[in-house]
């Protein structure tokens, strides 16, 4: 057998050497521009050009670029559209993928090469996808590439491609990892953020450095309903439009299973504003591309789940950097986020309420007799070392026990978070009511004497006379009155006055009578 030429040794070296760049470098402009010097060394062709395909604007950029420095800065940063590359690659040499042009000036095998003619090859993903165009020019034999060579250079494309295609795999893959060790110590740290803000905003963070969406916004809905922002990061979030209230059933048809993937819900821009008002609900960006994977103002919205199923807030999510729609695995990161962020959330309600029952009633919201001991005992130490009186008021509700009998325990308690519901409402902000036992109420007056508590007092009577709801209850109270310094100095004795006046009012049937 007759030994290789020459001219067919340094193709081959040329391959087997870009296979095993594409082994060894990891660094993907680093590896094309190997690929590109070893192309041009091998195949001897004096430029050597990569374009390589952005999904985000549906048209190829010049990356890399082997040449003298006139061709590199008149090339590189470059783009063309698909649309045009197509057209382009649609010219056939020999009945393999790739174009000479101008198409037809010759046969496509040996011959002289045209100063007008390019040769193209296209690098596609293992599906079929177009990822790059690799194309050469000025050979240095000034003659059109042989079938031989055309076999090696189509080769060498492939090559290219399946370094492209690694690189973007392996950065997907590091940005996955990412986001899942981003999702761990989010998660490590949510138990220890107690307010549901801070927690929000530690997932709004996650989400941002995880999966690179840099406009981040929590909403949570209040007991109304209501959408009420409570963190965000990134630049178009909370803007004006949350001047305007927004309820969950504003945004209930953007959660339609059509536009659902991975629990997340993602709406074209045109869609998701035929669906809504959107000049009330909104925070999206004007960020655009062009590609059929391209971000083009979508919105994406995850729901946040209590225990029972519950919609209890959102999350949204706009600005991708890398413009395109979110992948199946982002999309599931995000779902993972919402939902350590729906269950921090909910444990976090229950730990307040917690905390918060530890010195309020269950029933009526306020303060208990716990609460009221503390604060009556620091209310007379303020009283005595300021000189500011203040004046306790101790009620009940007249004929409780018959109300209970004849009507039940449904309809007295009932009747006890009316009562407090309005004594409430007829207080200043520096007064506090008290639930101290059964049907028995204590309000503590801010720099009050007798005068200001017959006035909150007339008060509350005129809101319970004017209540419907008290009305058909039957409320009536009974109230007695003493004051710090002024009828004592000490809590025990303060207090032991203002429930003797209480029982002289029930007793007399005056309704208010003040400490003897």
């Amino acid at each position: 057998m007759a030994a290789p030429s020459n001219s067919h040794i340094s193709p081959l070296r040329g391959l087997l050497e870009v296979s095993r760049l594409v082994r060894a470098e990891s660094d993907l402009p680093a590896l094309l521009a190997a690929i590109a010097r070893t192309v041009s060394a091998s195949l001897g062709y004096e430029t050597v050009v990569i374009n390589l395909y952005r999904p985000a604007w549906d048209d190829f950029c010049v990356t890399t670029v082997h040449g003298d420095e006139g061709v590199r800065t008149s090339l590189l940063g470059q783009l063309r559209d698909r649309a045009e590359w197509e057209s382009l690659l649609s010219e056939r040499v020999g009945g393999r993928v790739a174009s000479v042009l101008p198409a037809g000036t010759d046969d496509g095998g040996a011959g002289a090469w045209q100063p007008e003619d390019a040769l193209f090859l296209p690098m596609r993903h293992g599906d079929g996808h177009l990822l790059g165009i690799l194309s050469v020019d000025a050979p240095l034999s000034g003659l059109r590439p042989t079938d031989e060579e055309l076999d090696v250079l189509v080769s060498l494309a492939d090559h290219a491609a399946l370094a492209v295609q690694s690189a973007q795999d392996a950065a997907e893959a590091a940005r996955h990892r990412l986001a899942l060790e981003q999702l761990l110590r989010v998660s490590s740290r949510l138990n220890d953020e107690p307010a549901a803000d801070e927690i929000l905003r530690a997932v709004c963070t996650g989400v941002r450095d995880a999966l690179g969406f840099q406009s981040v916004l929590a909403l949570l809905a209040d007991p109304t309903s209501r959408l009420e922002p409570r963190a965000a990061v990134g630049r178009n979030v909370g803007g004006p439009q949350f001047d305007r209230p927004i309820f969950l059933a504003d945004v209930e048809p953007l959660l339609d299973p059509a536009f659902e993937i991975e629990g997340c819900f993602l709406l074209p821009s045109d869609e998701a504003e035929r669906r809504v008002q959107s000049e009330k609900v909104g925070y999206v960006s004007q960020l655009n591309g062009r590609g059929p994977r391209a971000w083009n103002r979508h919105w994406l919205l995850v729901p946040l789940y209590d225990r029972a199923g519950a919609v209890i807030g959102m999350l949204g999510a706009d600005e991708p950097d890398d413009r395109l729609l979110p992948s199946a695995e982002k999309l599931q990161a995000l779902r993972i986020f919402a939902n350590q962020a729906g269950a921090a959330i909910v444990a976090s309600a229950h730990l307040e309420e917690l905390r918060f029952l530890a010195d309020h009633d269950t029933l009526t919201r306020l303060p208990n007799r716990r609460a009221f001991v503390d604060r009556l005992d620091g209310e007379v130490a303020r009283a005595l070392r300021y000189d500011r009186p203040f004046g306790l008021v101790v009620c009940d509700l007249d004929g409780f026990k018959q109300l209970n009998d004849r009507f039940g325990h449904a309809a007295g308690d009932e009747a006890l978070q009316t009562f407090a519901r309005i004594v409430r409402a007829a207080l200043r902000k520096t007064d506090e009511a008290f639930r101290i036992g059964g049907d028995e109420f204590a309000i503590l007056l801010a720099e009050a004497e007798e005068d200001g508590a017959r006035t909150v007092v007339r008060r509350i009577v005129e809101r319970l006379e004017g209540s419907d709801d008290a009305r058909l209850l039957g409320i009536r109270t009974s109230f007695g009155v003493a004051t710090c310094p002024g009828d004592a100095s000490d809590p025990q004795t303060l207090f032991r006055l203002a429930d003797e006046a209480l029982y002289l009012a029930k007793r007399n049937g005056s309704g208010l009578q003040f400490a003897a």
